[in-house]
């Protein structure tokens, strides 16, 4: 006996557990945004974990807002561990960049010193920080932004 291939509906399509993984960070979008509450976040997750079909999937955000695209324009460092250490690293230095230079400008002004002395205590730490950022650590991605 031959089958049949019989178009299927669009919302009778099964879903992965990517197409379940992506609704899920689209619900914990929607909580971070204050859209739903803690409570109904967890039960909204685990009804996407129990779900088979795209239907079934749109059921579950029909009442949210389309989620809106968040721009990282102008970021310098992304929202991860490593942008957050890049941050840290960053505050660090500008720190220690801001006090060398205070104490250089008052030895300057009481003393009359005039070689930038700071440069040796700010420049090499930072041309590391430069070279990390340019490699790419700690960076937005493309797709982030």
């Amino acid at each position: 006996m031959d089958v049949v291939n019989e178009p299927v509906h669009p919302d009778q399509v099964r879903i992965s557990d990517a197409d379940r993984q992506a609704m899920a960070d689209r619900l914990r979008t929607a909580h971070d945004d204050g859209f739903i509450d803690l409570t109904e976040f967890d039960e909204r997750i685990a009804e996407v974990w129990r779900m088979r079909t795209r239907g079934e999937l749109g059921r579950v955000t029909r009442d949210l807002p389309p989620p809106q695209r968040r721009r990282n324009d102008g970021l310098v460092f992304a929202d991860s561990p490593g942008g957050v250490a890049m941050k840290v690293l960053a505050v660090i230095w500008l720190c220690l960049t801001a006090v060398a230079v205070s104490g250089w400008g008052i030895v300057a002004l009481t003393a009359g010193v005039e070689y930038p002395w700071f440069l040796w205590v700010s420049g090499p730490p930072g041309a590391v920080l430069l070279t990390l950022w340019l490699t790419g650590a700690g960076r937005p991605r493309r797709g982030d932004r």
